[in-house]
This record gives structure tokens, sequence and C-alpha cells, in this order.
């Protein structure tokens, strides 16, 4: 684990934000105008989806994917120049947010800078051509990290975007060696102290796969060694099996505890309802009623929270990569005033220590509670159903959330079908 990765990032609110299409304009410029709402989410981190150049050989889409990079020491000219993007990250500052920018060191565009000026850095195919190890990701080739050459470059490159962010978020960071990363984050640390690390772990059926490969690819305990937080791909296939009736509830819930037992006691995980990569949670959870339930569990989780631009607002849409496609803001929808009071709750409230546990109820109900200091936090969700039988004490207790009661009678919690937090 990174051993110097504070407690209280469990505690942040992290927003991500893909500049193309975010606002009509899709520039730096126009997403300033937008920081102030972001921020008033309760936002800490904004996260900005890649800003270099886009490659155009072996483009997807007219535009072309965000993670087919040209060139990683510059910013995409259709985003604006340099100079606007530091002034985006002075007034993120202004506003006491920090800004991480996507690093993307995977691979690059197959007419990126690197593949000119370095083709010995690459991976060639056996006739002696670009290629990639992953066959669907036709729009880019892969890096070759046994040249020490990259690393050095790749190194210098994150030192000196250290100078303007706070962090990255790093793409598929599980394929890169992890000693990389190691180096990577103490080098770093000499012109940022504190820069903020999130991995983009992947989902244990990609592990795997990449190892019958006989190709790299970390485990979330491995990436831990030198990332302050992880996605939380390795328990994500259960929460989609529960969503999509494959898998009961307490499979999830089985799932969110192991990993209290199998990784660090610092250990922070980035928790998400959505995320550019997957289907938004209007669309997988079309009942606004259930989904407030998941997005009230979301925030009470214990980890870092994920809001994708746009869920605010219930879109349903996930915005295409690789065209302009803006982001559906005019839904009739609008829960900014709930995400806001939960950002507010999970700040206060919601401890950092102590032990976390999460139980499946009858009729696909979730309870969650926290012990620390002699104080049990409870929270109880009707992800599926209405009726939460608990074998909680019958009691009378405050509701954090909407500021009212929540009975106990007889082992049945009078929640309505809402969220509730309370502490017995």
């Amino acid at each position: 684990m990174a051993q110097s990765t504070p407690k209280n990032y469990r505690k942040h609110i992290m927003y991500s934000v893909y500049l193309r299409n975010h606002t009509p304009e899709g520039t730096f410029q126009a997403l300033r105008r937008d920081l102030l709402r972001i921020r008033n989410l309760g936002t800490d981190i904004l996260w900005l989806m890649p800003i270099h150049p886009i490659g155009q050989k072996a483009r997807k889409g007219t535009l072309g994917s965000p993670y087919a990079i040209s060139d990683y020491r510059q910013v995409n000219p259709e985003y604006g120049t340099m100079e606007d993007f530091k002034a985006l990250v002075k007034d993120i500052h202004s506003l006491g947010m920090k800004c991480i920018i996507d690093v993307v060191y995977n691979h690059t565009s197959p007419d990126s800078w690197l593949a000119a000026n370095h083709p010995e850095w690459f991976y060639h195919k056996s006739d002696g051509s670009f290629g990639n190890h992953v066959g669907d990701w036709s729009d880019i080739v892969d890096l070759d990290y046994t040249q020490a050459a990259l690393w050095d470059y790749q190194i210098e490159t994150l030192k000196m975007w250290a100078t303007i962010v706070d962090g990255f978020r790093c793409d598929v960071a599980p394929l890169l060696p992890i000693e990389f990363w190691k180096r990577a984050r103490v080098e770093v640390a000499k012109v940022c102290p504190d820069c903020f690390w999130l991995s983009e772990s992947i989902e244990p059926g990609f592990i795997e796969y990449l190892h019958s490969q006989n190709l790299i690819a970390h485990s979330d305990a491995e990436i831990y060694e030198a990332f302050d937080v992880a996605y939380d791909y390795d328990i994500w296939g259960s929460f989609r099996g529960y969503l999509d009736g494959k898998q009961p509830l307490s499979a999830y819930a089985e799932a969110v505890n192991r990993q209290e037992a199998i990784y660090p006691d610092n250990y922070v995980k980035l928790r998400y309802l959505e995320n550019h990569d997957n289907d938004r949670a209007a669309q997988i959870i079309p009942d606004r009623r259930q989904r407030r339930n998941w997005t009230a569990f979301l925030y009470f989780q214990r980890g870092m929270t994920l809001l994708y631009g746009g869920q605010e607002m219930g879109a349903a849409h996930r915005p295409g990569l690789f065209d302009r496609d803006t982001v559906q803001w005019n839904t009739g929808e609008d829960d900014t005033d709930f995400l806001t009071h939960l950002a507010k709750l999970k700040k206060e409230h919601v401890p950092t220590e102590g032990s976390y546990h999460v139980q499946a109820l009858p009729e696909d109900v979730l309870l969650a509670s926290y012990d620390c200091d002699g104080k049990k936090l409870v929270g109880i969700f009707c992800v599926g159903g209405t009726v939460a039988r608990t074998d909680l004490p019958d009691g009378c207790y405050r509701d954090l959330i909407a500021g009212g009661n929540v009975n106990i009678c007889s082992g049945v919690a009078d929640t309505g079908g809402t969220p509730v937090w309370f502490f017995l």
C-alpha cells in the first residue's frame, strides 16, 4: 500500500469531466463557467479525462478517442491553448478543489510523436509492424516498458504536468510494471509532494485473460503499492450481476465486505454507479426511488465517491467517446440538492476509522454500518424492495438524510422505501 495515503480521502468527492462533451463548446474556457456549480456539489477533486491531442491515424468516429493520444506534452487544440488550461486549473484551485488529469501510458495513437521519434519504445508484431495486445483497441499501439529510456521520458512528462496539476488518474494502470509506478510516485513527489494517484484497476476476468497470455496484469493488492485510490472493478461484476438479475444482493454485500479483509487498513476505493466506460446509472437503474437508494449508499460507502458529469441530472444517455455528443443536461430531473446534502453528511458523519460492514436484508434491502469510537452509524437502503426487516434494536432514531424520525418496531424499520442514515 502507498503508506502515505491518508484515510481522509474516504471523505472526498471526485467529479469527472469529459471536456469535449461537458459543454456545447467543449473547451477549457467553457468549463470554467461551470466550476462553481461543480464545487457546490461538494467536489474535492475534479478529474479531467484526457486533455491531449488525438491522433489522426485509425481514428474511431469523427473526432477520435481521447485515449488515442498523439503527444503527451501538449493539450488538444480543440479544447484551447496551454494558457487556457492553466487558467482553468487556477480557477479550480481558487475554489478549493484539486485538479487531476488522465494519464494514458499503456499506448499512444499510431501516429504519435513517440511513434515517429522513438519507434524502438513500442511493441512490435512478428512482422515488425506496430501492434497492440488487445485486438479491439484498433486506434492505438502499445508501448514497450522493457525499454528503460521510455521510463525516463514518461516520468519526466509526469513531473512536467505535476507542476500544474495535483495528480493523475492512470488509465489501465495494471498493464504497466508496478515498479514503474512506484518509481514514478517517488520522482513526482520531488516536484509535487502531495500528488494524488488514482488507478483504473481492471476486472478480475480481464486480469485472468491477460495472465493467460503471459502479459502484465496487476491485482488491486499490487496496485495499492503505488496508488492512493483504486477503481471498484474488483466487485463491479457482483453489482451488475445483481442489477441484471444474475446474482443475489447478498453476493454483492459479501464482495464489499471482502474488501475490508483483503486490502490494507488505509485502502481507499473509488465508489461509483457510473463512469465514462459504463452505462449511466439512470439507464441501469431506471426506477428513481431505487436509484436514490443506491446513490445514498454510494455516499455512505467506505471510499471516495465519484460522480460523472450529468449524473446529478439523471442523464440516461452515456456520451460517446469518439464524436461530439454533449451531456444531456435537460432531463427534467435535478438531484443537485440531494447530492450536495449527501456530500455534507459524508464529510461530517461517515468515519474514516473503525469497522465497516454491509448486510443484505430480506426483500432486497441493504443495511450498512460503521462502528467507531463507541458510535454506530447505520444506513438502510431499499435498493430493491421497500420493507426493511432488521435485527436492530427497536426505537426511534433521527434520520440524517430527511431530518425526520426512523422508527424500528418488531424488527421492521419504517423507512417508507427511502434511504436513511442514523446513529444507534
